[in-house]
């Protein structure tokens, strides 16, 4: 790059853009890249501060920030995550389809350890639409050595994308409502709204829903023959607390499922299960979900919807920001809870 005065610059090409502020207002890009100045260029140039500009020449041995910007976008960028244009210096990636976000964040550290290279991105292992921005990039100087660039692009080369989406599947659900004050009618269950207002957001098929008694041999037999009939999901709710009379769990073990886990640090819904008959999850559903808006539950549907098989390690380290503080005005998931 040459340093050179605004008042020498007309006629030559800005080679970065150059910014706007106004405090509180906005802050939008006053000279585009590439831009020629002309001679009523100069004075807006020394409102925005500038006494000289920078004129690029030719360099084998640095790399244009925009240059750069997108080279780092696109090695970063998996299936699923899209990006444009540089605009000042940044270039932003994308979400094209609804999913599961997944980041690689020791790769992600290690890009960012590189001086003068910023990959900035929001939390992974979270539902995501299509259109949101999951990460930002640039790099701080107008121009960077190859060798770093180049070094940050091999970190992002591996057997698995740094930044990528697991696009959801449109499960088939069946619900079975236990609980012998449901079955005989003294009250209405409440789960099942809630929860076909949870399937929606994931275009889950809604199969049906049964009633049964507290009664383990036919919880089991319910939660077969849904599975029988075709259901890639099945809910089980009532009974998952340790009163005397919640045989739930008991109804799930029951059907030979392989269980994943009973209980989960989390809170709002510790009192989650989640079992595998084959390669269909069962999750028993705790109460809580009934009357708290974001629960456990909230946090492994992404994972079953997007195909994965919730393990044990996973269940573990949701207890890290696994307390939801239940705001006045919920903005989950953007928020900590299950970050």
């Amino acid at each position: 790059m040459k340093k050179i005065s605004v008042h020498d610059s007309i006629g030559l090409a800005i080679c970065h853009d150059i910014t706007r502020i106004v405090p509180g207002k906005e802050k939008v890009r006053a000279f585009q890249k590439g831009h020629v100045i002309r001679a009523e260029d100069v004075p807006k140039l020394h409102d925005l501060g500038k006494e000289h500009i920078y004129i690029w020449e030719d360099s084998d041995s640095l790399i244009h920030e925009d240059e750069a910007a997108l080279r780092l976008a696109k090695a970063a960028s998996g299936p699923g995550i899209t990006f444009g244009e540089p605009n000042q210096g940044k270039v932003s990636l994308k979400v094209a389809y609804s999913g599961l976000l997944e980041i690689d964040a020791l790769r992600l550290a290690q890009i960012n350890s590189i001086e003068g290279i910023v990959l900035a991105s929001v939390h992974g292992s979270q539902a995501v639409a299509a259109g949101t921005v999951a990460a930002g990039t640039r790099v701080i100087p107008i121009a960077i050595e190859k060798e770093k660039l180049e070094a940050a692009e091999q970190i992002c080369c591996s057997s698995s994308p740094l930044i990528s989406v697991k696009p959801f599947i449109p499960l088939r659900v069946g619900i079975v409502t236990t609980g012998n004050e449901v079955y005989s009618g003294r009250i209405k269950d409440g789960f099942c709204a809630v929860l076909q207002q949870k399937l929606a957001s994931y275009q889950g098929e809604f199969m049906g829903q049964v009633l049964v008694p507290d009664d383990a041999s036919l919880i089991s037999a319910q939660i077969k023959k849904f599975i029988n009939d075709g259901a890639d999901l099945v809910f089980v709710t009532g009974g998952m607390s340790v009163d005397p009379d919640d045989v739930t769990p008991t109804g799930i073990k029951q059907t030979g499922a392989e269980v994943v886990f009973y209980g989960v640090p989390v809170l709002p819904g510790s009192m989650l299960m989640l079992a595998y008959l084959g390669n269909v999850p069962i999750c028993g559903v705790p109460g809580c979900v009934m009357f708290n808006r974001t629960t456990s539950l909230d946090l492994i549907l992404p994972y079953i919807f997007s195909g994965q098989r919730v393990n044990p390690s996973q269940i573990v380290s949701l207890g890290y920001g696994g307390l939801c503080q239940e705001c006045p005005v919920c903005h989950y998931p953007n928020c900590a809870f299950g970050k």
